[in-house]
């Protein structure tokens, strides 16, 4: 049975990106931000799922997929959720953690983190510094400007 977590994710090329953190912390903004960027370098971006996420371990991977309520919907602070291209489901390569800027470090290493008993590649980035954490996720999975066009 599939863990329900409180994140969004996206598809950027052939990788997926779990994004973490506190309500308000900005995880659907890097996740449109993140799409727009991918889209910009002429690759493939999409949403998989805003707000609520089933997770759940597929041969040692980590997968996950919105609940079908939800699927499609992107809430937009301020006008509520709106309808957006999606993705059933992906695999998730990165894991992006969303935490007050006072907790989150200069320099963070990419470590792992368990998640419904895989072990996923980590960033633990600032929430509300929305450019930062768009590059920082680009430069985690080699995406321009880090990384070929």
């Amino acid at each position: 049975m599939p863990d329900n977590l409180h994140a969004t994710a996206v598809v950027l090329g052939d990788r997926g990106v779990l994004i973490t953190g506190e309500s308000g912390s900005g995880k659907t903004g890097l996740a449109l931000a993140l799409i727009a960027h991918a889209h910009a370098c002429g690759r493939f971006g999409r949403l998989v799922g805003d707000d609520q996420l089933f997770v759940a371990a597929h041969h040692g991977r980590l997968v996950c997929e919105a609940p079908e309520t939800i699927a499609g919907l992107a809430e937009l602070r301020g006008l509520g959720p709106l309808e957006i291209a999606f993705e059933p489901r992906a695999v998730i390569d990165l894991h992006v953690r969303l935490v007050d800027a006072a907790e989150a470090p200069r320099f963070p290493s990419s470590d792992t983190e368990r998640i419904a008993g895989c072990e996923v590649r980590s960033l633990t980035l600032a929430a509300g510094d929305r450019q930062a954490a768009l590059l920082a996720v680009a430069a985690g999975l080699a995406m321009p400007p880090f990384g070929p066009l």
